[in-house]
């Protein structure tokens, strides 16, 4: 629930945005009244939302730890959303210091918070870009400027995909961005499901009044993304479940959103 995958456009505070809507859902206040009545429509309809913010929020940053602990160097970031501290960069330069980070989003907003961030070395960057045309954002000057696609690249794809119908191609999408990817590159992936609450077409709709409309997907599906890579343990599985710090909560196995983490290889 971090970015919709859609155009760059003019800040628009008329319509709930997903990314201000997920970060209010955080505890953040980088949100509008429209997306403040958008979160609290979906947490009345959806009560297991915020514990899923919170526990996709910590996968993120676990899988930030397992991409640079095992030698990458460079992260493409798609769909950042508002930069919640620690963010991307600030978990995996803890780790390695040399980490270069590429931010890639479609609201000026994200972008103006995150451009506050940047690192002064010149090892950050963040672009607006549109997810439905991957090549552009392949091809954009600041990605090349932060990211060498000739060693191995984590592609993060965390709460995005779900913001992209099918109308779009979303394995399109990802395959594109995987050919661009050297062998030793990972893709790290999360998405939102109803597999385990059961229906939730009236959560859903409330991002028909948002910027982006929500695409829940079953497990079949999210697997697919992963074509191409191999998936490391223990696979494709819940958010709380992936290589957890502690014990996941109580409650945990509700929790709508499928993870992985997978190394492409030759």
């Amino acid at each position: 629930m971090r970015q919709d995958g859609t155009g760059a456009v003019e800040i628009d505070t008329s319509k709930p945005h997903p990314a201000r809507i997920y970060d209010y859902l955080l505890g953040g206040k980088d949100n509008y009244e429209v997306d403040r009545k958008a979160g609290d429509q979906l947490g009345t309809l959806a009560p297991e939302v915020y514990a899923s913010v919170k526990a996709n929020r910590a996968f993120l940053q676990r899988a930030v730890r397992y991409v640079v602990e095992n030698g990458v160097r460079q992260i493409l970031d798609v769909g950042t959303g508002l930069p919640t501290s620690p963010n991307v960069h600030e978990v995996a330069q803890a780790v390695a210091p040399d980490v270069r980070v590429a931010y890639v989003d479609n609201d000026p907003i994200v972008k103006a918070h995150a451009d506050a961030l940047l690192s002064r070395a010149g090892t950050t960057s963040i672009i607006l870009a549109d997810l439905r045309d991957p090549q552009s954002i392949l091809d954009h000057p600041e990605v090349r400027r932060v990211i060498d696609f000739g060693r191995p690249v984590a592609l993060f794809l965390v709460a995005i995909l779900h913001f992209i119908p099918d109308t779009d191609e979303p394995e399109r999408i990802v395959a594109t961005l995987r050919d661009a990817l050297p062998d030793g590159s990972f893709l790290v992936l999360s998405h939102a499901t109803s597999d385990f609450v059961g229906d939730r077409t009236e959560a859903q709709a409330v991002y028909n009044n948002a910027t982006a409309t929500m695409n829940l997907r079953s497990r079949d599906r999210v697997e697919r993304f992963f074509e191409g890579f191999d998936l490391v343990e223990p696979g494709v599985l819940q958010v709380p479940f992936w290589r957890p710090d502690a014990t996941p909560p109580a409650g945990s196995e509700e929790l709508g959103f499928y993870c992985g983490v997978a190394v492409k290889k030759s």
